[in-house]
C-alpha cells in the first residue's frame, strides 16, 4: 500500500490503544530511591498485593484453559506476542521460548492443537512445514483474562482520591463498561490465491493504517499482498478501467458509498448476496444508511469498511472565550465565523472543501441538504428523503430550487471569513487548517479528526466541540454519511471469488476495524467498535458522533448512490467555483449546473 509520510511519519505501529496511564503517579519515593520510578509501598497496599496474588491465581485458573505441567503460559504468551506484531511462529520457536525439552514441548503442542487453542497452519504444498497461531477461541479468553486482570489491579491498587472500579457484571464477570474486540485470529487455512491479494484503496488514514498492519494481515491470511492508493477521482478512474479488462487487476477495491449505483448499474461489481447468504454475517453491526449505501437495488455489492460523518468542528476555547454559543443555523454560523474572524492575528473564521470540482461539489450537495433539499428531487419521507429507491423525476438535479440558491449565497459569504486559499482548499487541507489553530472550526470528516485530536501539540486538542451541519431557512440539522466500502471486481477470476470472498470479510470485520483505530484512523463501520471502550476512549469524538447517529442525524440522502451522482457532483463543484471566483452570477452558475447535470441524467435514461 502507498505510504503517505505528510500523516504517519515518526508515528509506531501499536496493536493496543495507548493512553494516559492517570494511576501511575507516585505519591513520593522513599530516600535515596529514583522519584522517576520507585514508588513506596504502604501496608494496606501490601496487603492488598497478597490478595492480588492470591485472585490472579485463581481467576488465571478459572479464565485461562491451562493444564499444569506444560508451562502452557509461557506458550501463549510467545504465540500472542508474535501474533499481534505479525510475526511467524515455528514449532522450534515455541519450544525454545518455553524453556520446555524439545520432545515435551512438542507434546504440549499437539495437545494445545487438539484443544482448538493453536491453529497448525501448513505454509508448504507438502505440509511439512507449517506456523503456528493462536485460534480465534484463545484470542477471545486471553482478552477476557486481560479484562479481569486489569479490573483487579484497578480494585487493589487504586489511591484512594480515584473513583471505584466498574463493578462486575453477570456477564462471565468481565465490567460492562470495559468489553473490548479481540485481535483477528489468523485463518486456519491460508487463501488459496496466487499472486497473492491484490487490493485497490483510497489514500487516507484508514487505508494508510492497513498499509502500517500489512505483515500483520500477510500473516493472518498467509499470502502476500499487494495494494495501491490513490485519490478520490484517480481511484474511480482506475475502478471504471480495471472493469473494462478481460480479467480484473485486483480483488479488493475500495469504493466511495456515492459511487454504487454508477458501479453496480455498469455491471463493474460483483453481487455480494449469495457470499453473505452462505456465511454468517450481522448486517446490524452496521449502520442502516451506511450498509444501504453499499446496495443498488436492493442487491448488496459493497462492505462498509470505514464510516465517517461530514461535521461542523469548532474550537470550544475560541467560542467561550468570545461568549458564543455552538451553532445550530447557517445564520449563527456566520454570525460566529464573522466575530472571530481576525487575519491580523492569522485567525480565519472557518474552512471548509472550496476546491474547484468535486472538493467544491461535495460542500454544495452536503451544505444544500441542511438547507432542507436534496441534490436530486428524492422522495421525502417523515425522517428524510428516500435515497435507496429512485427512478424517473426522482433522479432530476435540483438547481433551480430555493435551497439551492441559499446554499450558494450562503458559501460566498462564508468565503469573506475563510482563508485566504479556500477557493484551493480540500479535505486534508481544511483539516490540517483547523488542527494547526488557523480557523476557529471547519466543516470536516470525522475521518480527519485523528489530526488534531490524536496529536497533543494540536491548538484544538481536546477544545474541539462537534455539531451536526447547521441548518438553513427551511431545513433541519444532519450529519451528511460518508465513507468507503470493499467490493470484489465484476470480472475477476471465478476460483479467486471465495477466498477473496474471505479476505473480505476479514478485513471489515470488528477485530480489523480495532488495528486501524488503534492504529491512527478514527472511522469505524460497525457499532460494536463503538461500543468498545477502549475506542471510545480514544477521543471525545467518537461518543458525540455515536449521539448524533442515535438521533439519526447520520444520514445517506445528502449523497444518494445513483448512477451520475458523481458527475452531477463535479459539476456542481465547477459551476459553484466560477461563481464564487466571480467569474458567474449565481443565475448563470445554477442554470448552467442545471442543465448539464440534466444532460448527464438523461444519457443514464432516468428520465
Amino acid at each position: 500500500m502507498v505510504h503517505d509520510p505528510h500523516r504517519s511519519a515518526g508515528r509506531k505501529v501499536s496493536t493496543s490503544i495507548a493512553k494516559p496511564n492517570l494511576r501511575s503517579a507516585p505519591e513520593g519515593p522513599y530516600e535515596g530511591e529514583d522519584p522517576h520510578w520507585q514508588v513506596g509501598i504502604t501496608r494496606s497496599e501490601s496487603s492488598r498485593f497478597i490478595d492480588f496474588v492470591e485472585e490472579l491465581e485463581n481467576e488465571t485458573d478459572s479464565t485461562l484453559p491451562l493444564k499444569g505441567g506444560y508451562r502452557e503460559m509461557r506458550i501463549f504468551i510467545h504465540l500472542l506476542r508474535h501474533h499481534l506484531s505479525g510475526r511467524l511462529v515455528t514449532a522450534s520457536s515455541l519450544a525454545d521460548a518455553s524453556s520446555l525439552s524439545y520432545g515435551t514441548a512438542m507434546r504440549a503442542l499437539d495437545d494445545l492443537v487438539k484443544r482448538g487453542l493453536i491453529i497448525k497452519r501448513p505454509r508448504t504444498v507438502s505440509g511439512k512445514s507449517f506456523s503456528l497461531h493462536p485460534s480465534a477461541g484463545l484470542l477471545d479468553q486471553w482478552q477476557k483474562f486481560e479484562q479481569r486482570v486489569k479490573s483487579m489491579l484497578d480494585s487493589k491498587f487504586a489511591r484512594e482520591n480515584i473513583e471505584e472500579p466498574t463493578a462486575y457484571d453477570i456477564n462471565g464477570g468481565v465490567p460492562a463498561a470495559s468489553r473490548v474486540v479481540p485481535p483477528p485470529a489468523a485463518l486456519e487455512k491460508k487463501l488459496n490465491l496466487t499472486r497473492g491479494l491484490r487490493i485497490l484503496v483510497h489514500a487516507d488514514p484508514t487505508f494508510v493504517a492497513m498499509n502500517s498492519l500489512r505483515k500483520q494481515f500477510e500473516m493472518i491470511f498467509g499470502v502476500e499482498i499487494r495494494s495501491r492508493a490513490l485519490s478520490i477521482d484517480r481511484l474511480r478512474a482506475e475502478i471504471i478501467d480495471n472493469s473494462l479488462a478481460k480479467s480484473s487487476r485486483y480483488d479488493i477495491i475500495a469504493c466511495d458509498l456515492p459511487w454504487f449505483g454508477e458501479m453496480a448499474s455498469a455491471g463493474r461489481l460483483l453481487a455480494l448476496d449469495p457470499l453473505i447468504d452462505e456465511n454468517e454475517f450481522d448486517r446490524r453491526d452496521f449502520h442502516a444508511d451506511a450498509l444501504a449505501s453499499a446496495c443498488y437495488w436492493g442487491v448488496q455489492y459493497g462492505i462498509p469498511i470505514l464510516t465517517t460523518a461530514e461535521i461542523l468542528v469548532y474550537r470550544t476555547d475560541l467560542f467561550a472565550g468570545a461568549g458564543i454559543a455552538p451553532p445550530t443555523t447557517a445564520a449563527e454560523t456566520l454570525s460566529a465565523v464573522r466575530a472571530l474572524h481576525r487575519p491580523a492575528a492569522g485567525l480565519s473564521g472557518i474552512a471548509w472543501n472550496g476546491g474547484r470540482g468535486t472538493p467544491l461539489g461535495h460542500t454544495f450537495i452536503m451544505v444544500m441538504g441542511a438547507f432542507g433539499q436534496p441534490v436530486v428531487n428524492l422522495r421525502r419521507l417523515p425522517n428524510g428523503f428516500d435515497a435507496e429507491n429512485v427512478s424517473g423525476e426522482q433522479m432530476r438535479p435540483m438547481f433551480m430550487s430555493d435551497a439551492a440558491r441559499d446554499t450558494a449565497e450562503y458559501l460566498r459569504e462564508l468565503v469573506q471569513y475563510s482563508p485566504p486559499n479556500i477557493l484551493r482548499m480540500t479535505w486534508y487541507d481544511r483539516a490540517m487548517a483547523y488542527a494547526q489553530g488557523k480557523v476557529a472550526s471547519a466543516y470536516s470528516h470525522s475521518l480527519l479528526a485523528q489530526l488534531y485530536e490524536l496529536n497533543e501539540s494540536s491548538p484544538a486538542y481536546r477544545m474541539t466541540g462537534y455539531l451536526p451541519h447547521p441548518a438553513g431557512p427551511q431545513g433541519a440539522p444532519i450529519v451528511p454519511l460518508g465513507g468507503y466500502a470493499l467490493a470484489i471486481p465484476a470480472n475477476i477470476e471465478r476460483e479467486r471469488i471465495g477466498p477473496v470472498w474471505t479476505a473480505l470479510r476479514t478485513l471489515t470485520s470488528p477485530s480489523a476495524a480495532k488495528l486501524y483505530a488503534a492504529n491512527g484512523s478514527l472511522a469505524w463501520s460497525r457499532f460494536s467498535i463503538i461500543r468498545d471502550q477502549e475506542i471510545r476512549s480514544i477521543s471525545p469524538m467518537i461518543p458525540a458522533v455515536d449521539q448524533m447517529a442515535r438521533r439519526s442525524l447520520l444520514r445517506m440522502w445528502p449523497r444518494p448512490p445513483i448512477a451520475g451522482i458523481s458527475d452531477v457532483i463535479g459539476i456542481a463543484g465547477q459551476e459553484i467555483h466560477d461563481m464564487l471566483s466571480g467569474l458567474k452570477s449565481i443565475n448563470q452558475a445554477l442554470s448552467n449546473a442545471q442543465n448539464r447535470s440534466d444532460a448527464v441524467m438523461q444519457q443514464h435514461g432516468h428520465y
